[in-house]
């Protein structure tokens, strides 16, 4: 299972989820191990499968890093931060966490677009 490091640490995942808000997206980022990679891949293909089927989901976005680092990000959007809260507390969603490498440490946080004038629309 991924170390859980959150990216503002006041103001963790666990608190997040107990919001309601609409649309929402989820945005992840995993450092590891460069010889982890691999085993990171699978079991992020493998746990993006269950959410993809998972009520609310809309999309979802892997990215590497350039260079040498092994630093991924995924954005994933979901209609409702209730969705993803029932996504990310299914059981099968769960027990895939386990398959991740031991090295494997994510930041997940969600974020809600944002309106600004003649750039863009929330």
């Amino acid at each position: 299972m991924p170390l859980i490091r959150p990216l503002d640490p006041a103001f963790p995942i666990e608190r997040q989820l107990t919001l309601e808000a609409s649309p929402v997206v989820l945005v992840n980022v995993f450092t590891m191990d460069e010889a982890d990679e691999e085993t990171f891949l699978q079991a992020w293909q493998d746990d993006a499968c269950v959410m993809k089927r998972q009520p609310g989901f809309i999309s979802t976005q892997l990215h590497r890093a350039l260079g040498e680092s092994p630093t991924y990000l995924n954005y994933a959007v979901w209609e409702s931060n209730a969705h993803f809260r029932a996504a990310f507390m299914h059981p099968e969603f769960r027990a895939k966490l386990s398959a991740y490498p031991s090295s494997a440490v994510a930041s997940p946080h969600l974020f809600q677009k944002v309106a600004v004038p003649g750039i863009c629309v929330a």
